[in-house]
């Protein structure tokens, strides 16, 4: 496959970018440092630098023509204000899904979080509200397109070694935490299991290995 990952510095995304290079996939990374480019060969992809901040949906479109799949793993980060989480977690993701329907690529992984059906607790913050309403909208507006969605919702993320075991339902399977290394893992299976699509799916650490999580899921 031909995979471009958007947010290609990201820690899912190096991580994923490893897998799929190992599988042998070509992985396009969009990036928007240029310094960022040696981390991102390093694990197997090439760079695109390419500000989706900036950039429109033509531009995109013209980089990831050819693409077999899109995975949205952008973010604005932890320590990012109310603003970012709108033009990062929000905008790009509707502006990825744009390109992606311009230049015909319709399967489209999108990195989510947990927590976007209910309302924000007051006590986490301003940021943290801006952050679960972006990702909600973000999931509304990909669910309305005609493009083969899949959207996976991660708890909360930790640095761990990977175990290669999870929880992967749809909604809801608690909130507990997720390895990196595993989320990754679920998401390069997931791309090589055309059936599972339009979807929402929510992932945690469990007891069941990643390809049988993954089978399970395409079998329902």
């Amino acid at each position: 496959m031909r995979v471009v990952i958007a947010g290609g510095h990201g820690k899912i995304a190096l991580r994923l970018a490893r897998r799929l290079a190992g599988r042998g996939d070509t992985v396009l990374a969009l990036i928007r440092n240029p310094e960022h480019a040696g981390d991102v060969r390093a694990a197997g992809a090439e760079p695109v630098v390419c500000d989706l901040e900036r950039a429109t949906a033509g531009e995109v479109a013209g980089r990831i023509a050819g693409a077999d799949a899109v995975v949205f793993a952008a973010g604005a980060g932890p320590g990012s204000g109310a603003a970012r989480k709108d033009t990062v977690d929000r905008a790009a993701a509707v502006l990825m899904a744009d390109a992606a329907e311009r230049a015909g690529v319709r399967p489209f992984v999108q990195i989510s979080a947990m927590g976007v059906d209910t309302a924000p607790r007051e006590d986490r913050g301003e940021a943290w509200a801006a952050y679960i309403r972006a990702k909600k909208e973000a999931e509304e507006d990909l669910r309305a397109r005609d493009l083969d969605w899949l959207i996976l919702r991660p708890g909360r993320l930790t640095d761990d070694p990977g175990t290669g075991r999870v929880t992967l339902a749809g909604p809801y399977v608690g909130h507990e935490a997720v390895t990196r290394d595993d989320v990754a893992a679920v998401t390069a299976a997931l791309l090589h299991t055309p059936g599972v699509r339009h979807r929402v799916l929510e992932l945690i650490g469990g007891d069941t290995p990643v390809e049988e999580a993954v089978a399970t899921i395409g079998r329902e």
